[in-house]
């Protein structure tokens, strides 16, 4: 980093508008929390930008790396805000989302809701052409069949075109001809090709995303070029990069042709920062938790390597039934997201029981304490309730706090209905949405083989300090680590990330049968791809390359992801290959599967710039005491009792400064609860340590 560096980060999210400046040395100048303006999304960016600069004594003409998340791209998606679309498949394959994966998500429900996969079947429309698995034409694209869906396309007006032919992954020549042909009937069309989209065998996944990519594409290629217009206009001159699903940054064009990848952009940004965390930390396995005004989020983290994946689900009918919304391929950080956060509605059922989320009141019009016209109740009402609030402190002192509108709300709606008290009434809240989160990450640990006990969790987002201890121990977790601006964590996780650009082709071998040489020239076209892409935004950069088989044994539905030599492959790799498989399969299920042929469907390249980690911060320091600056009444979380709580100032705090529980550490934008029964030292990195010391209700 140059002495002339100002970096700016961006995260829209459901609730709130994320902003942080990064300084020379990377050092965060300052931050900034701005409630989302859902009408406008880029008015609450640029409010945020101003109030960050403004705390800098900087000006946005000074910003010379600016790298933006946003979560308009999912929420048109779940929202159903998208473009009218229509799809072109081969001659007989009009019904691939008709059909999907031939199975009910849930066997025994009768009154099943199938996933709304965007098209309709009148929308739906075919060309006469085929080719084989190989990339072989069978029958060539026929000139009549264009011209007649060019009609169908004109009279139903569509907005938005996905083009997903059969085996365009091997050879897209017909998808492009008939792009061509598209184009030019339809100049203004938005058109997507799986080929480019997803080029990967398995029709029905391929397909769904390219549908989700065209149907948000004229929206987001109004809002990137409106977001870039904007800050322009307001004096920013540094090209603006976009957080993807994956972990990276793109540019604007490439996220323009490809907005399916800014799906989940802003959860990313959080993985980036606590795998940077746990390196710096010495921490081999972490537990990522993410709560903010909408979600809360969780990611297992090995090695300082988010877990990743190749698919995910948008818009679960059955919010959480695999199977039951669009799948969607592409690369990306997995993680579980649960709809759990401080703006999430608190009530009481028809059978009397105490519920929380998944919907949100967002930041329109918000909790009932905020004074904004919010009528039910929710976590962030609860929290106030208990305590853990502090009205003066809350959100910069941008809010007027109301705790008695909170307090009556809670009393009403849900301790009316259960004969409780406004304090036992958001204890419960407190303890269900607690509950939630932590059987959420037990179960993604236990989907991915893995045990959360030895793990360290990183809490951040706006939420995440005040519920890490409460979360930590229903989850099994004794050890809490929140970083320094936990509130604003996915946006400094932006300014971490790499320029980067993955591909995934489908080329089906043995790995017995394997041909060297084409594979290698595959995975050359495959890097001169990404890395053209990468270039856009990272010319004199040295370039990092990832390469990756996905390997199965045969009649196996699917794969584990392998690693492949940084160079070309030769002959005497398929023995290594085939042990590194077995490992992993070993690691995965147990044993090997011994005489069993190995396929290989999928390869990978993954070209980055590359990532900058924090060094090493373990360096012993001596604890010594610290007590609260003020006291005040809580309800522990523990036995759910009255008790007085310190309350300190996070940035009077120094590294080896050892805080006992029930205490409130403050800042600006958050507040982190150590529980009763934990304590909190801080390290020689800022970073808030708190150990779980001992459990029991009267602990």
């Amino acid at each position: 980093m140059t002495n002339s560096q100002l970096r700016l980060a961006i995260d829209i999210g459901g609730t709130f508008t994320d902003t942080v400046l990064m300084g020379d040395a990377g050092e965060i100048l300052s931050s900034a929390k701005t409630l989302t303006t859902h009408t406008d999304p880029s008015e609450a960016a640029l409010a945020g930008a101003a109030r960050a600069l403004g705390h800098a004594g900087r000006d946005l003409g000074q910003v010379t790396g600016f790298v933006h998340g946003t979560t308009l791209a999912t929420n048109a998606l779940i929202e159903r805000r998208g473009a009218r679309v229509a799809t072109i498949t081969t001659a007989g394959f009009r019904d691939i989302l008709e059909i999907a994966y031939e199975r009910r998500y849930d066997q025994y429900d009768i009154m099943l809701q199938k996933p709304d996969l965007l098209v309709p079947r009148d929308l739906s429309f075919t060309v006469l052409e085929r080719m084989d698995a190989a990339g072989d034409v069978l029958i060539p694209l026929d000139p009549a069949a264009v011209s007649e869906v060019i009609e169908h396309v004109r009279a139903a007006g569509v907005e938005a075109l996905a083009i997903c032919l059969m085996h365009a992954y091997a050879n897209p020549a017909h998808e492009i001809a008939l792009r061509d042909a598209m184009q030019a009937a339809f100049p203004d069309l938005a058109i997507s090709l799986s080929s480019e989209v997803s080029p990967e065998a398995r029709e029905f996944d391929r397909l769904c995303t390219t549908v989700a990519n065209a149907y948000i594409q004229p929206l987001m290629s109004r809002y990137l070029n409106g977001f870039r217009r904007t800050f322009a206009q307001s004096g920013v001159e540094c090209p603006i990069l976009m957080m993807t699903a994956g972990g990276g940054m793109t540019t604007i064009q490439t996220a323009m042709r490809f907005p399916i990848r800014l799906v989940e952009s802003g959860p990313a940004g959080g993985a980036i920062l606590a795998a940077r965390v746990a390196a710096a930390a010495g921490l081999d396995e972490v537990l990522s938790f993410d709560m903010g005004g909408t979600t809360a989020k969780l990611c297992l983290i090995d090695g300082a390597r988010p877990q990743t994946s190749r698919q995910f689900e948008i818009a679960r009918a059955a919010r959480f039934i695999k199977g039951s919304g669009m799948p969607v391929r592409i690369p990306v950080i997995e993680m579980i997201e649960i709809g759990a956060g401080g703006g999430s509605i608190a009530a009481v059922d028809r059978l009397g029981r105490l519920t929380v989320g998944p919907q949100s009141a967002g930041s329109e019009p918000g909790p009932v304490a905020f004074g904004n016209g919010g009528v039910c109740p929710t976590v962030t009402d609860a929290d106030i309730v208990l305590g853990y609030i502090q009205p003066e402190t809350f959100a910069e002192g941008q809010f007027q706090i109301d705790v008695d509108a909170a307090e009556a709300a809670l009393a009403s709606e849900i301790g009316g209905l259960l004969g409780l008290d406004a304090g036992a009434a958001a204890d419960g809240v407190s303890r269900i949405v607690d509950e939630s989160m932590a059987s959420a990450g037990r179960m993604h640990a236990v989907e991915s083989g893995k045990d959360l006990g030895a793990r360290t969790m990183i809490a951040f987002g706006g939420n995440g300090p005040l519920h890490a201890t409460r979360v930590a121990r229903s989850a099994g977790v004794t050890r809490v680590l929140v970083p320094p601006n936990p509130s604003v964590g996915s946006a400094v996780g932006f300014l971490y990330a790499p320029v980067s650009f993955e591909i995934v082709r489908s080329r089906y071998t043995t790995l017995a049968s394997l041909d060297v040489a084409g594979v290698n020239t595959l995975l050359e076209m495959m890097c001169a791809e990404a890395e053209a892409l990468v270039r856009l935004s990272a010319a004199e950069v040295a370039l990092e390359t990832r390469r990756a088989a996905f390997m199965r044994y045969h009649g196996q539905g699917h794969e584990i992801e392998i690693a492949l030599p940084g160079r070309a492959l030769a002959a005497n790799d398929i023995s290594a290959l085939q042990n590194a498989f077995e490992d992993a399969y070993r690691v995965q299920f147990s044993r090997p599967v011994p005489g069993m042929q190995i396929e290989i469907l999928n390869w990978s390249v993954s070209v980055s710039t590359p990532t900058e980690m924090m060094s090493d911060v373990q360096q012993s320091i001596t604890p010594r005491d610290r007590t609260g600056d003020a006291r005040v009444l809580i309800i522990c979380d523990v036995n759910g009792s009255p008790r007085q709580a310190s309350v300190i100032d996070r940035r009077a705090l120094r590294p080896g400064d050892r805080i006992a529980g029930p205490a409130l550490i403050t800042e600006p934008q958050t507040t982190t609860l150590v529980s009763r029964d934990f304590t909190c030292t801080v390290d020689v990195a800022g970073n808030l340590v708190l150990e779980l010391q001992h459990a029991g209700a009267d602990a």
